[in-house]
């Protein structure tokens, strides 16, 4: 692993800059797969001007990776704050000895300028799209839901997955493994039951709520393919899809969208104020946009991830 002070330089691009205060904070957010660093960004007179949140990954398979969000206030932008907060996280990522840190921002907005102007590089692009639900063709949803797929059945809960069915959700998860990432240095996750139980337990204690519907092989009654949907507490707003996979050996039978139409026919269902579901997708992952496409999800924005290597 480099020295970290060997790593690009993040530091100023900006014209005149101003003195900002950078300022460890305490983050109380950590986890089984990682903990969070968080760094503020103030004026003299103490005002606020941006924050930079650094999500350090400990899970095996991604314990080479740290992720950004930052963040600085309009007024305040070009000033300096930004590359103060980025120069504080590069070292920690560093530190940390991790391999790279990554960072979303929206297409052409002015995240997606600073990154690119201080050593990140794109490296995934990502398509947000969303069903607005008032619009959505419910009887084709529920007839595409009950179509007979023979050789599997589907099945579902709500929160955490059952005990007898706790190992083989495990096992599936691993059909997330070859999910496009073009050339972004994400690693792969390592799942087991305690992890997927961890991962349910989290949203519940933030208050939302999480449904599954997963398919299942009539021959040996394992599960080989899921999809995930998170919806706010009081049913309201936008729901989100966590995740759609199916096992490699078992794609090409339509499961995927079988699944997630029966994912939004349960969601419509239970949550009748729910305004939408939104997603994102890799661009180049084609089968799972045009599963989006055919269930009438529809184009929002675009998200660039940039990767800075270390």
């Amino acid at each position: 692993m480099p020295d970290p002070v060997a790593c690009p330089n993040p530091l100023p691009h900006d014209g005149d800059t101003l003195s900002f205060r950078i300022t460890a904070l305490t983050d109380p957010d950590g986890g089984s797969s990682g903990h969070r660093l968080a760094w503020l960004a103030s004026l003299p007179d103490g005002s606020p001007a941006g924050s930079a949140f650094l999500r350090v990954r400990t899970a095996a398979g991604q314990d080479h990776l740290a992720e950004l969000e930052l963040a600085v206030h309009p007024a305040e932008r070009r000033n300096g704050a930004g590359s103060q907060l980025l120069a504080a996280a590069v070292a920690a990522a560093g530190d940390a000895g991790r391999r790279c840190v990554t960072a979303q921002a929206e297409a052409d907005s002015p995240g997606d300028r600073f990154l690119a102007a201080r050593g990140f590089r794109t490296v995934l692009r990502l398509r947000y799209t969303r069903l607005p639900l008032a619009r959505a063709d419910l009887p084709a949803l529920t007839e595409a839901a009950r179509q007979p797929h023979p050789g599997y059945r589907l099945t579902s809960w709500a929160g955490t997955v059952p005990d007898p069915l706790a190992a083989t959700f495990a096992a599936s998860r691993r059909a997330m493994d070859d999910m496009p990432m073009d050339d972004a240095d994400c690693g792969t996750q390592v799942w087991d039951v305690d992890r997927v139980r961890a991962a349910a337990l989290a949203v519940e204690k933030r208050g939302d709520l999480l449904y599954t519907v997963a398919a299942v092989s009539e021959q040996d009654g394992t599960i080989v393919g899921f999809t995930e949907l998170v919806v706010p507490g009081d049913g309201r707003g936008e729901g989100q899809h966590y995740g759609t996979a199916v096992l490699p050996e078992h794609r090409g039978h339509g499961l995927g969208r079988w699944m997630k139409a029966e994912a939004i026919r349960q969601a419509a269902a239970r949550h009748p104020e729910l305004d939408g579901l939104a997603t994102d997708t890799a661009e180049s992952n084609r089968a799972m946009r045009a599963v989006n496409d055919a269930l009438g999800y529809l184009p929002t924005s675009t998200s660039l991830l940039y990767q800075l290597d270390l």
